[in-house]
């Protein structure tokens, strides 16, 4: 059955793979960006996804952006949080900002996004939400206390909303990657970047349509079963 998606940060990197896995399962796609409308142009004009600009971060921007898909392309019965930025640092360095503006996109837009949709979702008895979290929210990770506090808030905040959404056939799950093969993984120094790859077991990064894979069996009608489950997949890099 085609439903209606909407994947944050869905024209670049994971964001992209997830929003061509969703519309070949034959979901109406609604891929969301922030910055460069040139590249989201681009996007839409390759893939034909529809593409609408907003800040996950902005509460009312939210709710506005997700009245808008249900203009264009319907009720929102899918969402995938995968929005997100890094501001790295060590404490010691990092600002109030730095640390304010990766909790309020990273976490905060997976609130503002499941305040807009899951009524609906809950009102017509169907729904997904996957929120992408990150191997560094279940371990941590050096110069990152912004980004895994964010992210391991997520895999929180899925386990709670699952509760919440379980009886009215909504579930809410999380997927926790490791290193992909993205471009925010390749801005990482080369010496660094191998030292990361040499502690994951399988000897390499992950690629974007892993992680795809994995988001497009969680919002499937096979996965009505699973709900408030974090979704590991790190080439084996963290286990518990």
């Amino acid at each position: 059955m085609s439903r209606v998606a909407v994947v944050t940060g869905g024209t670049r990197g994971i964001g992209e793979a997830i929003s061509l896995a969703l519309k070949e399962m034959g979901h109406a796609v609604a891929a969301i960006y922030a910055g460069n409308e040139g590249k989201a142009q681009a996007f839409s004009d390759r893939t034909g996804i529809a593409t609408f600009k907003w800040d996950v971060g902005n509460h009312q921007a939210c709710l506005d952006g997700c009245a808008a898909v249900n203009e264009v392309l319907g009720p929102v019965d899918i969402v995938v949080n995968n929005a997100g930025i890094t501001r790295d640092g060590v404490l010691s360095k990092m600002s109030f900002d730095d640390w304010n503006e990766v909790l309020r996109i990273n976490l905060g837009g997976c609130f503002n996004m499941a305040k807009a949709a899951f009524g609906g979702m809950r009102n017509r008895g169907w729904g997904r939400i996957v929120n992408i979290g990150s191997v560094n929210g279940q371990s941590g990770q050096y110069g990152q206390v912004n980004y895994a506090a964010a992210k391991s808030g997520i895999h929180g905040f899925t386990k709670a909303l699952a509760q919440e959404g379980a009886k009215y056939g909504v579930t809410v799950n999380a997927i926790a990657p490791g290193y992909i093969d993205t471009d925010m993984v390749a801005a990482v120094p080369l010496p660094v970047l191998e030292k990361i790859v040499a502690r994951i077991p399988v000897g390499r990064l992950g690629q974007a349509q892993e992680i795809a894979r994995g988001v497009a069996f969680l919002c499937s009608d096979d996965a009505g079963f699973v709900t408030g489950s974090t979704m590991s997949i790190n080439g084996g890099q963290h286990m518990y």
